[in-house]
Formats: structure tokens, C-alpha cells, sequence
């Protein structure tokens, strides 16, 4: 299908205009807005309103939601590789589309009815849609972009899944806060249309033939996440991208987790402060998803990877530094704008910044080197270790304060703990750090590329 690509565009903004890129996209765009549109709103909703709703712990439950809505990715996401390269994946795109009408037509019953475990039930569906868009969404770009629009295209997409997901977040909050006793039916008519506009790009998505079409999918899923890792595990340029990227799901996981307390305990500011955090870091994420385009001369440079990671290590560090200093005043959405928190904000923006230019390069890298009848698979695979990841996170968080580590000590550990990574990649696979040199001798945007 890389023939389908005509000739390359001069941008990576010009995919936009291509039948073969801008359905895709919106639809991957929405499924990531939608997502989070929903859980929010279910989050926002139990919070301020609980004792109308459940008499359960308000703490436990939100944390048992997050936790049903990554649980798919662990139990299907080999199943849903299986998938993706057994069917065509445009065709696959509309099934998981209208099956999220379906998920959000059961929620819209769950708030007319009032009834938490109606939409508790809902969040496992959509983190099952999530699971099965994850394979289809991956695999779909190297058959329809050449090597040379991989990353442009990666950058694209990173960049619309962290904006879709911060909008949602926004819009979820924001129609529970403004809108009354409408606030209700509102939630359920906002996600069922974008599911509906999702599923009428998804029509408009190309032909995208089946790379292995006499798979058998097996029906244990269990074995065939163990067959996966170890199929991957035999390529070890793919399975150390695979465990750098999983990597920066657990960095992400353990600060965002962080960002809430942080904002009230630490800033002693007001929700506002902690939404202009989330914005910084998801507006970062983008940024640098899309600088990878120019600064690897649209093509796979593995000398970006450590110059991300060492980013993320520099700018948590001061993020620990530029806490300690700002604790004199409260913080305020002003204050991080262009006040005294403002070195705050610029680190929350940059630790982002860094970890999209940190993760384009390996995601092109996996789509690129990965067996081409095993791609989805493969990524399948990559999901599940993010799943395990994201837990893992979790528990260290919990463990680090326990054991009475403040936020912004988890913000230094994190950092370090960054640096270690860092150092074990660069001996382990002596290929990224010579790439970077390459990369910072002069050869701006050339560098010594993936051959």
C-alpha cells in the first residue's frame, strides 16, 4: 500500500489534506477525546455529587475506574493485534467505531438511569475500544506512508492523541461544571456524536488489505501475549524501542498521577492550576511530536531518543528545584502564566516537549523494523508491557509516599530514575548514543541514521 503515498508531501501538515492520512486521524483524534470526555465526566461527577450516586469511597472508586479502564489493555491487547492483521484495518476501524456508539449508547442509559455500575461497565468498554483501535491504529500508518513520512506522521499522531486526550479531559470537567441539571443528558448526547463523527471519518479511511488474512486467532489470550513478547524479543533493536517506549509510559503515569496534590498541597492553588499543568504537558507533548519531523530530516534518527531522555531527566530535576522555590506564595493560574510560577509551567511544557521527541523516533523505528506480517501483533505486545508499566507506576508512586517521599521528591526520583534508564540504553545499544553525536557534530537534522 506504500504506493498508495503519491509523491512525499513538503510537510508533515499536508497529510492533513490526503485522504490517506486526515480520515485516520480524526478518527484516532475523536476515539482519544471521547475516551476521556467520558471518563472525566464520570470522575467530575462522582466527586462533587458522590453520596447522590454510591456510598462507596470517593478515592477508591476513581482509582478503580482508572484501573478498569487500563485492565483491556493487559487482557486483549494481544487478541486485538491478532485482529488488526488478520482483517483489513480501515474495515476494522468502523467496526470499533460503531461498537463505541454501541458503548456510548449504554452509558447514555447508565446516566439517565443514575446508575454507577451501567457506566463503571461502560469504562471496561472503552478501554476494550481503546485496546482494539491501539494495533489497527499503528500498523495502519507504515502501509500507507513511505519511511520518510513515518515520523512526520508519528509526530502527527502523538500530537492529536495528547491534545485529544487533554480536550476531553477539559470538555468532561467543563460540562459538569457549567451546565447545571443538564449537565447529564449533555454528557450523554456530547459522546454518543463524537462517536458517530468518528465512525463517518472512519468511511472516508482507504482500503487497507489484511497482512496475514489465514491467521487464526486464538482463542486464550494469555498465551498468545507470552508468544508475542517472546516473537519480539528475538529482534532486540524492536524490543528495546518496545521497552524504551513502555518506559516512557511509566514516567508519564507516575508525574501526571502526581499533578492533582501537587497543584493543591504544593502550589496550594485551585483546580485551575492543575488544568494549566495538564495543559502544559500535553501542549509540550505535542510540540515535540512534531519538531521530530525537522530535527531528524524526516527520517528515523535514533539520536533524538537520548536527547529526549536526557530532556526528561533535566527538566524533572528542575521541576524538584523550581518546587522548592515557589512554595513562598500560593500559585495561580497567573502566577504560572507569566508570574512567579512561570518556571514551573516552562518545566511542565518542556518535560513534555521532551518525551515527544524522545518517543516518535522509537515508535517509527518499531513500525519499520518489526516482521511486516507481525506488526500489529507486535504492537499488541507493546500495549501490554505499557499496561504493565502504567501499574507498575502506579504502585511505585504509592510506595514512594508511604515511605514519606513528598510529590516533589517523586518528581527528582523520577527524574534519576530517568537518568539510569538513560545510561543503560547508551551501553546496551551503543547505536543511539553515536547517532546523537552524529546528530550533534553539525549534521543538523542527517546525523547517522537507522540504515
Amino acid at each position: 500500500m506504500r504506493g498508495a503515498a503519491s509523491s512525499t508531501p513538503s510537510t508533515q501538515f499536508a497529510l492533513l489534506t490526503q485522504r490517506r492520512f486526515a480520515p485516520f486521524f480524526g478518527a484516532q483524534f475523536l476515539g482519544a477525546f471521547n475516551d476521556n470526555l467520558f471518563k472525566t465526566a464520570l470522575v467530575t461527577v462522582i466527586t462533587f455529587d458522590a453520596l447522590s450516586w454510591t456510598e462507596l469511597d470517593v478515592g477508591l472508586l476513581n482509582n478503580l475506574i482508572a484501573g478498569l479502564f487500563i485492565l483491556p489493555f493487559m487482557l486483549a491487547s494481544a487478541s486485538a493485534g491478532q485482529i488488526a492483521d488478520k482483517f483489513d484495518k480501515a474495515v476494522l476501524m468502523r467496526v470499533v467505531k460503531l461498537l463505541e456508539i454501541a458503548i456510548m449508547g449504554v452509558a447514555a442509559i447508565g446516566w439517565f438511569t443514575h446508575s454507577l455500575w451501567i457506566l463503571v461497565a461502560a469504562i471496561v468498554g472503552m478501554g476494550l475500544h481503546s485496546t482494539l483501535f491501539g494495533p489497527v491504529k499503528h500498523a495502519y500508518l507504515p502501509q500507507h506512508l513511505d519511511e520518510r513520512e513515518l515520523v512526520g506522521g508519528n509526530g502527527m499522531v502523538q500530537m492529536g492523541t495528547f491534545v485529544g486526550i487533554l480536550t476531553g479531559q477539559l470538555a468532561g470537567a467543563a460540562l459538569v461544571g457549567c451546565c447545571g441539571n443538564l449537565h447529564l443528558p449533555l454528557i450523554a448526547g456530547a459522546t454518543l456524536a463524537v462517536a458517530l463523527l468518528g465512525l463517518i471519518c472512519t468511511l472516508k479511511v482507504p482500503p487497507t488489505p489484511s497482512a496475514v488474512p489465514g491467521l487464526e486467532i486464538s482463542r486464550n489470550p494469555f498465551p498468545e501475549i507470552l508468544r508475542n513478547l517472546r516473537f519480539s524479543a528475538a529482534n532486540r533493536e524492536v524490543f528495546t524501542a518496545m521497552l524504551a517506549n513502555s518506559w516512557f509510559w511509566f514516567f508519564g503515569a507516575i508525574v501526571l498521577a502526581q499533578f492533582p496534590v501537587f497543584s493543591r498541597d504544593v502550589l496550594r492553588g485551585t483546580p485551575e492550576v492543575f488544568a494549566v499543568l495538564l495543559t502544559a504537558f500535553s501542549i509540550g507533548i505535542g510540540a515535540g511530536s512534531l519538531m521530530c519531523e525537522r530535527l531528524s530530516g524526516r527520517r528515523i534518527h535514533l539520536g533524538l531518543v537520548p536527547l529526549g531522555a536526557l530532556g526528561l531527566t533535566v527538566f524533572g530535576v528542575d521541576l524538584y528545584l523550581a518546587s522548592s522555590a515557589a512554595i513562598s506564595s500560593p500559585a495561580s493560574a497567573a502566577s504560572l502564566l507569566s508570574g512567579a510560577h512561570f518556571r514551573i509551567f516552562a518545566d511542565c511544557f518542556l518535560l513534555g516537549a521532551a518525551g515527544g521527541i524522545y518517543v516518535v523516533p522509537l515508535f517509527a523505528l518499531i513500525q519499520t523494523r518489526s516482521e511486516r506480517s507481525h506488526l500489529s501483533r507486535t504492537i499488541g505486545g507493546m500495549n501490554v508491557l505499557n499496561a504493565l508499566f502504567m501499574v507498575v507506576a502506579a504502585l511505585v508512586a504509592m510506595a514512594l509516599l508511604s515511605a514519606g517521599l513528598s510529590v516533589p521528591g517523586i518528581f527528582l526520583f523520577t527524574a534519576l530514575a530517568n537518568l539510569v534508564l538513560l545510561l543503560g540504553l547508551c551501553v546496551l545499544r551503543p547505536e543511539y548514543p553515536r547517532a546523537t553525536l552524529d546528530w550533534l557534530s553539525g549534521r543538523f537534522g542527517a546525523g547517522r541514521l537507522v540504515e
